[in-house]
């Protein structure tokens, strides 16, 4: 199907012949259609769908200690199964261990969902002699999101094993973990965690006893959300201003001290182990296909319990706010809107939250995304415009200004989104703001301007009647008050 497509696409882009291209065409979607048919009709063996997901069972939870009821140091985290037969998995291969990922159809977890198994295999390439690199990305800067400091908090050793075990499939010498600065007990857990490997021979010369020599240094940051971007991670890493590249050459090629790199989520690295020790099926069994495995979902905002919690993926959105986080405040009718991964994903309205499933695949056919799966619930008390107005304030302050689009952008996205709060616009603006955000989406060098136009699109999407409203409200004051204004002059001219 992927050939065809590709096909598909050198027609469309290659022939000068209209009636060629019209030809083509008809004959790629043709074989595109039959093979996506053969790809649709499940063979007569296959196992039934599920339709039912979640709650999580206690014995499949991967990260055990996330609320810090137990002893968080390496004899806690070994009698919890941590580091259980390592060496055994270290020996086994890097083959084996991309293998097992592949299997499991483990998407990267800091927003961007890539395949984690296809990802890692790109570092084995013939060495050239350069080093590689794990670089993992701790800066967890994106609002509403609190998944991998409650990991590094509470379970440092998984994320250590984690980095011992995906180095080895990638051939990697050493792993950076990336961690932002206003993250300090988080820091301070993670390097006694590092230094009780190394003191225990985990990892270093010879870890585990394996003859695999790794290393793990912990990093720290300086606070700059813009960090939390793989390439400006690798420029602060270097020691430079912490400003995204342009892309290719990917950290892949050149990354880390012009070094083979690969750049990974925390939670993405935590879970390497228990997928290589339960298998890669056993964790493939959990979420809908093509969004499989257990996921932490943060949940903030209008919620009587604000909650991290270790769930399946594909559980329907209410379910999971009304189980874990104790439902809306004011009950699920009082709610107005739900921002399902993070701050830089569009709002969605009640109507949508109804039925939605919390996957990649499910937020992206309703127009918003999983991203980090911090959900930010706002109900019928919240001032929407208002909250994504604080939305576009931050992306604004957190813009490193390489980019025209973001630089400029950014900045009018916030003016125009503080008059709207106040109603102080046209409704034709919405239309302007609308195409503003758009001029800003997908023309610069990273993702934040797409972070910083997608809330606004979210918003005017749904939620386009309260902002007339707004704008209608302030213009029936101000006519009033310029009416009472004139009465006045006239009493006094007349006095």
């Amino acid at each position: 199907m992927l050939r065809n497509a590709s096909r598909l696409h050198a027609c469309l882009n290659g022939s000068t012949s209209p009636i060629a291209s019209t030809g083509c065409l008809q004959e790629g979607l043709v074989a595109v259609r039959h093979q996506a048919t053969q790809a649709a009709t499940p063979p007569k063996d296959a196992k039934p769908q599920k339709t039912k997901f979640g709650p999580l069972k206690d014995q499949d939870r991967i990260f055990t200690n996330l609320y810090g009821r137990h002893d968080w140091k390496l004899k806690g985290a070994m009698a919890r199964g941590d580091w259980y037969k390592t060496k055994e998995i270290l020996l086994k291969g890097h083959e084996w261990i991309l293998s097992e990922v592949k299997k499991s159809g483990l998407r990267g977890r800091g927003g961007a969902g890539f395949p984690s198994g296809m990802k890692w295999s790109f570092m084995n390439k013939p060495s050239d002699g350069r080093p590689k690199y794990l670089v993992v990305n701790a800066d967890e800067g994106e609002p509403g999101t609190c998944k991998d400091r409650e990991i590094m908090r509470h379970d440092p050793h998984k994320l250590v094993e984690g980095c011992l075990i995906a180095g080895r499939a990638m051939h990697a010498r050493a792993a950076y973990i990336y961690i932002r600065g206003e993250f300090y007990n988080e820091a301070v857990n993670l390097q006694i965690a590092v230094n009780e490997a190394y003191k225990a021979g985990l990892i270093g010369e010879n870890a585990c006893g394996s003859g695999y020599d790794f290393d793990v240094f912990v990093f720290r940051g300086a606070g700059a959300y813009i960090c939390g971007e793989e390439t400006a991670l690798i420029e602060s890493l270097e020691g430079k201003q912490g400003k995204p590249r342009l892309k290719p050459p990917f950290p892949a090629d050149i990354g880390v001290f012009g070094c083979p790199t690969t750049v990974a989520n925390v939670e993405t690295v935590a879970v390497a182990p228990a997928i290589c020790r339960r298998g890669g099926d056993w964790f493939h069994s959990f979420g809908r296909e093509r969004n499989s495995g257990t996921k932490l979902f943060c949940i903030s905002g209008h919620v009587n319990t604000p909650v991290t919690v270790e769930e399946e993926m594909s559980i329907p959105l209410k379910e999971l706010i009304e189980r874990h986080a104790g439902g809306v405040i004011g009950g699920w009718d009082n709610l107005l809107g739900i921002i399902p991964g993070g701050s830089s994903v569009p709002v969605l309205p009640k109507s949508i939250c109804e039925t939605v499933l919390m996957d990649f695949d499910a937020l992206q056919a309703v127009q918003s995304g999983l991203g980090t799966a911090a959900i930010i619930v706002m109900n019928k008390q919240a001032d929407i415009i208002k909250c994504i107005a604080r939305l576009s304030e931050f992306y604004k302050h957190e813009s490193c200004g390489q980019c025209t689009p973001c630089r400029e952008g950014c900045g009018w996205l916030n003016k125009i989104m503080w008059r709207f709060v106040e109603g102080n616009a046209r409704p034709e603006e919405i239309d302007m703001i609308w195409e503003l955000s758009k001029q800003i989406e997908g023309h610069t060098i990273c993702a934040l301007g797409d972070a910083a136009a997608w809330p606004v699109q979210g918003l005017i999407r749904h939620f386009r009647p309260v902002i007339e409203e707004r704008m209608a409200q302030f213009a029936a004051k101000n006519k009033k008050t310029a009416s009472e204004k004139k009465g006045t002059d006239r009493v006094a001219i007349a006095q």
